[in-house]
């Protein structure tokens, strides 16, 4: 499993409550420019369309720009690949309230490009300040450490 990309804003601005796989709907020339690493999960979100499950957001641009078709579109809605049952439960999460589903990482396996997303819970200003601080203190600990 090589992780391709991955949505480190996603660990700092949301709760983590549940994580899932799917696969992706890509053409080809989107699987070469993931698999060299050109994409970006900022700001992308997860949605529920009747029955069916869509990438919002995320930003693939072309492999070759200049041989790229005329109407590509690198923000274009990416469509998820999961088993009915599994689209039932994200249907009755998504509907809780303050729950939203966020891409954390692509990845390879077995050749086939996987997104994991999750449901997650936005947090506040208060728990990203305290989170920074624990963050803060680890660090000057651990330099204390170092020097003795």
């Amino acid at each position: 499993m090589r992780v391709l990309t991955e949505n480190k804003k996603a660990y700092f601005n949301y709760q983590i409550l549940e994580k899932f796989e799917a696969g992706i709907s890509l053409i080809g020339q989107e699987v070469k420019s993931i698999k060299s690493g050109r994409v970006n999960l900022a700001g992308s979100y997860v949605v529920l369309k009747e029955e069916e499950v869509y990438l919002i957001g995320a930003t693939i641009p072309p492999y070759q720009p200049k041989n790229a078709p005329a109407d590509y579109n690198p923000e274009r809605p990416r469509k998820l690949l999961l088993k009915k049952i599994e689209i039932k439960s994200l249907i009755g999460k998504a509907k809780q309230k303050g729950l939203t589903l966020i891409p954390l990482k692509l990845y390879t396996k077995n050749g086939k490009i996987k997104l994991e997303f999750a449901t997650a819970k936005g947090k506040k200003k208060v728990d990203k300040r305290e989170q920074t601080k624990k963050r803060e203190f680890e660090r000057e600990k651990d330099r204390l450490l170092k020097q003795y």
